[in-house]
């Protein structure tokens, strides 16, 4: 087995990473092989690997592309020095390029309670499901695919608590609100009358199987249209609207990561810029001094 299948394989094995993820790495580390011209990975040097990041950034690729791949390369390279017997990581010291961080699109409070406040045409069921669904999206700060990996049992109706399995299946423990809690014992009933007795899922189509994250995102579509909403909502937008919404009210940055699963505080901090954003269009339209003339 060579190099680049062994780190896969650590990776899919050891990591536990996603397919997904582990595919991005193979696809990161081919593009490596080809932009060295096939030499083999073991006998790279520092100056072939910024070789490589020039072509990249001669392709026109965006900085953050740019910096996942070089990521990619160095985690390998520490693997195989850990591991296979490399003598050395070419990628240690070489800095990606500065990306400009984009803030993320999220929902204000009022745009969250005419969304979640609606219903769909159509199916009781799929509309006890929906609103379950997003009500738990915005109270509990969830990734899309850690809503759709819910099981019956991860719920305790009781407590108000979520047990949640994000990246790399770590778990955490996440605070589910009333209305949340309220919208998932609407649904219990539904879901029984559709689930076979070996499904475990929490969240399940019509013909009984746990729901793919693209339904979804179409569920939400749907619900977003139908609530008059001019603006495109996508799942992780409840996620941001959660974390804005907590962090204007409580300041609290480290519950906050937290409940959102970031393993670095780092990631949170963005929802600092989207608070002092929302503060500084307050400011603008309210302060006397701050009013442009017309």
């Amino acid at each position: 087995m060579d190099a680049v299948a062994q780190y896969l394989q650590h990776l899919a094995a050891e990591r536990r990473l996603s397919l997904h993820t582990v595919t991005a790495y193979q696809r990161d580390l081919a593009n490596l092989i080809r932009l060295v011209d096939g030499r083999p990975l073991a006998e790279l040097g520092v100056a072939d690997i910024r070789g490589a990041i020039v072509k990249l950034r001669s392709q026109a690729l965006a900085a953050s592309s740019v910096a996942r791949q070089l990521s990619s390369w160095r985690g390998f390279y520490t693997f195989a020095c850990r591991r296979l017997g490399y003598s050395s990581n070419p990628c240690l010291g070489l800095r990606p390029p500065k990306a400009v961080k984009a803030l993320p699109a999220i929902l204000s409070p009022d745009t969250c309670t005419q969304l979640l406040g609606g219903r769909t045409d159509g199916d009781d069921a799929l509309a006890a499901r929906d609103r379950a669904m997003f009500e738990l999206f915005y109270s509990s700060g969830l990734r899309l695919s850690e809503l759709t990996g819910l099981d019956l049992n991860d719920v305790n109706l009781q407590s108000g608590e979520a047990q949640v399995t994000g990246k790399g299946r770590k778990t955490r423990i996440v605070p589910v609100g009333r209305q949340a809690l309220d919208a998932v014992k609407a649904w219990l009933p539904q879901r029984q009358m559709l689930a076979g007795d070996n499904d475990t899922a929490l969240f399940i189509g019509l013909r009984g199987t746990r729901l793919t994250p693209r339904s979804v995102q179409l569920r939400l579509n749907r619900w977003a249209l139908q609530a008059g909403l001019s603006q495109h909502v996508h799942p992780h937008m409840l996620r941001h609207a959660f974390a804005t919404h907590v962090l204007q009210s409580s300041g609290d940055l480290r519950a906050v990561q937290e409940m959102l699963g970031h393993a670095s505080i780092s990631t949170t901090q963005v929802y600092t810029h989207l608070d002092w954003q929302h503060l500084a269009k307050v400011y603008d339209q309210a302060h006397p001094r701050a009013r442009k003339k017309g």
